[in-house]
């Protein structure tokens, strides 16, 4: 229940003539609360001695504070614009479903798919409450990352076990050959990436406001960054399981 629920709560759980000095100032507070706002200065604080400051001002335009985003992974995309200071606008997400990212030893970005959020390093309730934010970890969809790999290098990007490899009929030139050849030489997939791929999940890390800028975009996870967050998600998982 919100604050003007309570509001309403406490008006009518007495009459008007008859409310207790509890209710009444329940209402007062609650009333208070209603018209405070969120206020970034601290002239409404009380000074160390636990005095009142007295009121030399009234408050601000630029002194005021917003509503966290709260940016929930939904299939429904939600966007608002907020006007800021100066005239600027800044764009409030509130539902997401997608996101630019980046495979950094590949050099290429792709648009695809948010599945989930896995883990956040400072609220497992943002986790419990899919909340995307900056440097969550999440899972995207890897059908765009593998159809560029096995486009630019000609060859699967996950092989399946006794698996007869598959004949490429298109014919190509020379040239086209000589440039495959020199690319498969590098063409050589991290343990870990191939798994995900095979999977068709793969983990990356948000680097984007959704809150401020509207938008879920990262990078995909490689390396010694990747084992650490695997790392986490298999302690995670013991520990759920015992």
């Amino acid at each position: 229940m919100d604050a003007q629920g309570l509001v309403c709560w406490a008006w009518n759980s007495a009459s008007a003539w008859q409310l207790t000095t509890t209710a009444a100032w329940v209402l007062l507070f609650l009333v208070r609360q209603l018209k405070m706002g969120i206020s970034r200065d601290s002239r409404h604080k009380r000074s160390a001695s636990g005095a009142r400051r007295s009121h030399y001002r009234k408050k601000r335009k630029f002194e005021l504070g917003r509503q966290s985003a709260m940016t929930k992974l939904h299939t429904t995309k939600r966007i608002h614009t907020v006007r800021t200071r100066g005239g600027n606008t800044k764009y409030r997400a509130l539902r997401l479903d997608s996101g630019n990212f980046a495979w950094g030893s590949e050099a290429i970005t792709r648009k695809t798919r948010l599945i989930a959020v896995r883990y956040n390093t400072t609220n497992n309730e943002l986790l419990r409450t899919q909340t995307l934010v900056k440097s969550a970890v999440v899972e995207i969809d890897a059908a765009p990352f593998r159809q560029w790999y096995e486009a630019h290098y000609a060859q699967p990007a996950v092989v399946a076990k006794n698996a007869p490899a598959a004949a490429d009929e298109t014919k190509k030139s020379n040239h086209v050959q000589r440039i495959l050849a020199e690319r498969k030489k590098d063409a050589k997939l991290d343990t870990h990436l191939a798994q995900q791929f095979r999977a068709g999940r793969l983990l990356a890390v948000l680097t984007s406001r959704p809150g401020q800028s509207g938008r879920a975009d990262g990078y995909i996870l490689e390396g010694k960054e990747l084992d650490f967050y695997l790392k986490k998600l298999q302690t995670r998982k013991q520990k759920h399981a015992a």
